[in-house]
């Protein structure tokens, strides 16, 4: 069926409600948005859905959100009565429908005769994870887009481990969804009808009390923040998101008695009234806390995504400005603290084991290498940290973490935890205040102890169905005939984890990704993958050198060139 005919398939829907039937009336002269709209469903992964609010089988709705339901629901049944009274965990964020289609994932659910552990208001993404492992459900689901602008949501699918969904159980859901029908092929029933035969049961407050019992074990030194709770401030900002409750909670458990919320930023909205995009990746973002971190005279500043799996955070420097701590950098820093705590502690065992991403920077590598803790390394995902962690068991376990802001610590749960990595990053800036450091300043210590690193991440943003068609064009091309020289440097050797092989004919320890691994003569390395939720390119480049400043100066050079061969 055409783009067309979808788009009249869904235009007739007796189902749609007059506001539904009115918005697809509005583009009825508009041939591009009815494409963009219909020419191909929302693609159901490992990831699980994620795109622009709206009508059209590229759009998150109502109804695609049933039917993705619908098809988790078909791969449960078909393993039995008991592991459908197992059941599943359904959680939701801030965002704008999110409340609606957890509700709506629920009725599904309850019609095909599976339990539902429903939370009764938003919550964390990590408390989704841990209630999963926690109740021993067979699966969860989390309405969220993470850190995605307002015009977005989500909906991710988790498994019995607490992680998201493996690539086996993926394709099960995505050829049940590609055999219903959106409309007439998804069963439900009313919500207050499910809640009084048992079929949905509301979580509350007693699932957060566990949840934070267990992130507090992971703290190693709880009297460090004790000692400076008197005269150490942190501003906290929840991006109007999930975090709003569990982060300042969880600080004032571990003795931090001035946590200063943003107030205009604490009130959970989906519209992010405040910001641009919700990403503690972006320093523009956190304006409204530094003007209450100058107002205050405060050098730390925690920020966590709507979803709060994600954390950011921004110090003053020695020039006294406000800076980023990189997601790099500040896997780095937890990464040694963890390590010299424990050790501190006496409690660093011979089985300590770290996992990064490739696409992370291998200054944690050095790290892990200095102080002899075994570095394990997976694809972009931590769907891969956690299958890493159950395959070489959590005992030694001390960290998980990619790039892009996300943490994991401790074994209740199995994705990113940034209520949990907030607590530890609060204890580690509270160390190094008894070591009269900031943050900023461990970290250049950091280079004097490791050596210098840099890292930079291009985003080439293509959207629609031609930036799909584009996207494919750059790897394949990139793939068949790979440059020989990046920004005046000689290529020394590609990894393509497509094939699990090196164009010297080695074999890679991991495969099955569609990734490019350019690794430089200079030891710079620049990696290339398309991203696994939004439409664009992604290139990596990790740099190191001398100093700080030439490190910096190589990444920059590479940044350039990776613009240049993405065109």
């Amino acid at each position: 069926m055409g783009y067309r005919e979808e788009y009249e398939k869904w235009l007739s829907a007796k189902c749609l409600t007059d506001e539904e039937r009115q918005e697809l009336i509005s583009i009825k002269d508009n041939e591009a948005e009815i494409e963009d709209r219909f020419y191909a469903p929302l693609k159901f992964g490992t990831a699980g859905l994620r795109g622009v609010l709206g009508m059209g089988i590229n759009r998150m709705n109502v109804y695609t959100v049933r039917q993705a339901t619908q098809g988790l629901a078909n791969l449960i049944k078909g393993m039995g009565k008991k592991v459908c009274k197992r059941g599943v965990a359904v959680c939701m964020d801030c965002r704008i429908g999110s409340d609606v289609f957890s509700h709506e994932a629920a009725c599904v659910l309850a019609a095909n005769g599976i339990s539902v552990y429903l939370f009764e208001a938003l919550r964390p993404t990590p408390e989704l994870s841990f209630a999963v492992r926690a109740i021993g459900c067979v699966a969860g689901i989390n309405i969220t887009a993470s850190h995605n602008p307002k015009e977005y949501n989500g909906y991710k699918a988790y498994w019995e481990d607490g992680a998201q969904l493996p690539p086996k159980e993926a394709d099960v859901v995505l050829a049940e969804i590609e055999k219903t029908d959106i409309f007439s092929g998804v069963k439900s029933m009313d919500f207050d009808k499910a809640v009084k035969k048992g079929l949905i049961t509301l979580m509350g407050e007693e699932v957060d009390e566990a949840f934070l019992v267990h992130s507090l074990g992971c703290a190693i030194n709880r009297e460090v923040p004790k000692s400076v709770s008197d005269n150490f401030k942190i501003v906290f900002t929840p991006f109007h998101g999930t975090g709003y409750k569990l982060v300042p909670e969880i600080l004032s458990r571990i003795g931090l008695e001035n946590v200063i919320s943003v107030p205009e930023q604490s009130t959970p909205d989906g519209n992010f009234p405040t910001v641009k995009s919700p990403n503690p990746e972006n320093r523009e973002g956190f304006a409204l806390a530094i003007e209450l971190a100058k107002r205050e005279d405060v050098d730390l500043i925690i920020g966590t995504d709507p979803d709060a799996d994600r954390v950011g955070v921004v110090v003053r420097n020695d020039s006294g400005e406000y800076v980023t701590i990189t997601g790099n950098q500040m896997g780095v820093l937890l990464l040694d603290y963890i390590i010299g705590a424990k050790k501190r502690a006496g409690t660093l065992t011979d089985k300590a084991y770290a996992i990064k991403t490739v696409v992370t920077t291998e200054m944690a590598r050095k790290v892990c290498e200095m102080n002899d803790v075994k570095m394990y390394e997976t694809f972009t995902g931590f769907k891969f940290i956690a299958e890493k962690i159950e395959n070489v068991g959590s005992e030694g376990f001390l960290l998980g973490y990619e790039e892009s802001y996300g943490y994991l610590m401790g074994d209740f749960c199995r994705d990113k935890d940034a209520v949990t990595a907030s607590m530890m990053i609060a204890e580690m800036a509270s160390y190094y205040r008894t070591q009269n450091m900031s943050l900023y300043e461990a970290m250049q210590k950091l280079y004097e102890k490791y050596g210098a690193y840099a890292e930079r991440t291009v985003n080439i943003v293509l959207p629609g169905v031609s930036g799909l068609e584009k996207m494919k064009s750059i790897m394949e091309n990139l793939r068949n005939t790979p440059p020989k020289e990046l920004a005046g440097g000689k290529v020394r050797r590609v990894r393509d984890y497509l094939t699990g092989k090196t164009n010297l004919g080695e074999e890679l320890e991991l495969s099955g990704s569609n990734m490019l691994y350019f690794e430089m003569e200079d030891d710079t390395r620049l990696i290339i993958r398309p991203s696994g939720t939004e439409p664009k390119i992604k290139v990596y480049v990790l740099a190191t050198g001398d100093t700080v400043t030439k490190a910096n100066e190589t990444a920059d050079r590479y940044a350039v060139a990776a613009e240049d061969i993405t065109k």
